[in-house]
């Protein structure tokens, strides 16, 4: 391979020789947030299925927008029409192209706006994208320190074949962002000459040179590829791309021959692939415990919390366990996070983002403030989310119970067992105007209604069990009425992070509203009812130490509520602070509100932040 050249604007070569401008990069949304595990969407070959394919569809869209309704495509693949709007949204939250009237169409428009014909295309073909296999843990004993050894599931596992038990019941952990990229890029330059072939055009000629790529299909490829560090930041593509640089934005750009894009984009791969090869085998030879920002997420200590920066616009939180960790608009600056193997705490994001993936975590409470793309929440066990987001994807969870404001269906995919979902709970003062960046809206929820696709996912990398390949994913049970409670988000930064919020931004349904209103009537009753009562000094103080001894009892018997802010009911909440008002209860180790030890040193606390 020749060195690095800088870009010729020399008009005597029009053929210069052009070595990368700057690092290929794979888009991660498509790869993370867009593979839809439905059979008719997995071809063995798909060049050869998505030729008639594009044909089909090409010549049923329109000829001047080659745009592709939800009935067409319905049609083509000899789909539902549920399944079509379900390609159409997962794509909408996927595309490179702010611009585009997919991703800026009303939810319930979404199938008759339809799809750029090349951005399905390209959405088609990555379908038959397997993902990397995932990594075991270095050190065993850290893992089974941090998740629960037992489950509910233990004695149901044993039912399942060994292959489902494996793929069930084992601790995976995510490979490095370096080994995923690796693996996507080495995927499209396997696929490359195919994908640019689908968006290539015919011209009169023979052999390499009938198909030409125009500048506009050339863009097509940021769906999946892009130049920079900075993610929808980046270098425009066809500003990268040395045939197309110097174009006269008043005139069309000369088509180019699709062999002359090939050769050079493989370039640029390989180049990439070189770099973050020399990167992943400096890492695992060189010192351990540095700062990286690739560092395999496995790796991350049990006992300690990593939120470091990616250049590429995340910021990842690892390995927070027996905590509360905040994260806030003002200190988070990234438009993803990943919230990744974290244990027996509390992880608050109150901010707007693009992107989030919760993965690896146990016994947690995690709430996501706006998201206004998709959330992926994948292999966690006994964790509360509350989520306020666009699109959810649920994968190979147990029981967990999801709190969700969201405007498209749940999705539900792989092995999953005893899930929950309940109307949005919570709120705090920016929430309403976050939701507005990120184009959430709260007059549409449809926490209850969860879609369940395959049971097996098809872009795992691991073999498949023969006969189950379509089988149905378990879906979520509504949780029950009685059970719903609100979830109060302490507010400590008050002043800091002024907001108009003060209730709930979702309506609920009536069921859940009579419940809330049922406890709120108990609690006037409860609180009515201590500031009546006769009591003297001493008999004060015995109600004291009888709360603290009944309100411990209860923690304990509530798993997720043994954390540091502790999840707790609206009514006990309400008591304990009422009691606190009237003097009845105390301020312990500083705190505004009522406040325990546990036999094991973690602080409960109601109403306030925990000390170490």
């Amino acid at each position: 391979m020749s060195d690095p050249m800088e870009p010729s604007t020399s008009k005597s070569d029009p053929n210069p020789i052009i070595g990368p401008i700057t690092l290929l990069h794979p888009r991660r949304e498509p790869f993370e947030h867009g593979l839809l595990p439905i059979q008719k969407l997995i071809f063995t070959d798909p060049l050869q299925a998505l030729i008639p394919l594009k044909q089909k569809l090409a010549s049923s869209s329109s000829s001047s927008t080659h745009r592709v309704n939800s009935d067409a495509l319905a049609d083509a693949l000899q789909i539902s029409s549920e399944h079509a709007r379900l390609i159409l949204d997962t794509l909408a939250s996927v595309l490179h192209s702010e611009p585009d009237p997919l991703v800026n169409a009303h939810p319930d428009d979404v199938g008759s706006v339809g799809s750029d014909l090349r951005d399905l295309i390209l959405f088609l073909y990555i379908q038959s994208y397997k993902r990397l296999l995932p990594r075991s843990h270095k050190d065993s004993a850290a893992v089974a320190d941090v998740w629960p050894s037992t489950s509910a599931f233990d004695g149901y596992l044993s039912a399942l074949s060994p292959l489902q038990l494996v793929r069930s019941n084992t601790r995976r952990f995510m490979p490095s962002q370096a080994d995923e990229e690796a693996h996507q890029l080495s995927y499209l330059q396997k696929h490359l000459a195919n994908i640019i072939s689908l968006l290539s055009e015919p011209v009169e000629g023979e052999g390499e040179e009938s198909l030409v790529l125009t500048m506009e299909g050339f863009e097509h490829l940021g769906f999946l590829i892009q130049f920079g560090d900075k993610g929808s930041e980046g270098i425009p593509l066809s500003q990268a791309a040395p045939f197309f640089a110097n174009s006269d934005p008043d005139m069309p750009a000369v088509p180019v021959p699709a062999s002359q894009v090939l050769d050079w984009l493989l370039e640029n791969i390989a180049s990439s692939l070189e770099h973050i090869t020399d990167k992943i085998s400096a890492k695992e030879n060189g010192p351990q415990g540095g700062s990286d920002q690739d560092v395999a997420m496995a790796d991350a200590s049990s006992s300690s919390v990593r939120a470091s920066p990616n250049a590429r616009n995340c910021c990842f939180i690892e390995g927070v366990s027996k905590s509360s960790y905040v994260k806030q608009a003002s200190d988070l600056k990234h438009s993803s996070v990943k919230v990744i193997n974290c244990h027996d705490s509390v992880i608050y994001i109150l901010a707007p983002l693009r992107y989030a993936t919760i993965y690896g975590c146990s016994d947690a409470t995690i709430v996501l403030g706006a998201v206004g793309k998709a959330v992926r929440v994948e292999h966690c066990e006994r964790v509360h989310l509350i989520i306020a987001a666009k699109r959810v994807c649920i994968a190979n969870c147990r029981e967990c119970l999801f709190f969700l404001g969201v405007n498209q269906r749940p999705l539900v995919v792989g092995d999953n067992h005893k899930l929950q979902v309940a109307p949005y709970n919570t709120f705090y003062s920016q929430l309403e105007e976050h939701m507005t960046e990120v184009g959430i809206q709260a007059t549409m929820n449809r926490w209850d209604e969860p879609l369940a696709l395959g049971a097996v996912d098809p872009h795992d990398s691991l073999s498949h069990p023969a006969g189950v390949s379509d089988a149905q994913a378990e879906s979520a049970a509504q949780l029950d009425p009685d059970q719903f409670t609100n979830f109060l988000i302490p507010n400590w930064f008050e002043g800091e992070s002024a907001g108009s919020t003060k209730d709930n931004p979702f309506p609920l349904p009536d069921a859940y509203l009579k419940s809330q209103l049922r406890n709120q009537k108990n609690l006037s009753e409860i609180k009515q009812i201590l500031r009546e009562a006769p009591l003297e000094e001493n008999r004060k103080r015995e109600l004291s130490c009888a709360l603290h001894v009944y309100f411990k009892d209860w923690l304990y018997g509530n798993p997720l509520s043994l954390l540091p802010v502790t999840y707790v009911s609206y009514t006990a909440y309400k008591v304990i602070e009422t009691l606190r008002l009237d003097g009845m209860i105390r301020q312990v180790d500083g705190f505004n509100s009522f406040s325990s030890l546990l036999p094991d040193g973690r602080v409960i606390a109601v109403g306030g932040q925990e000390t170490s």
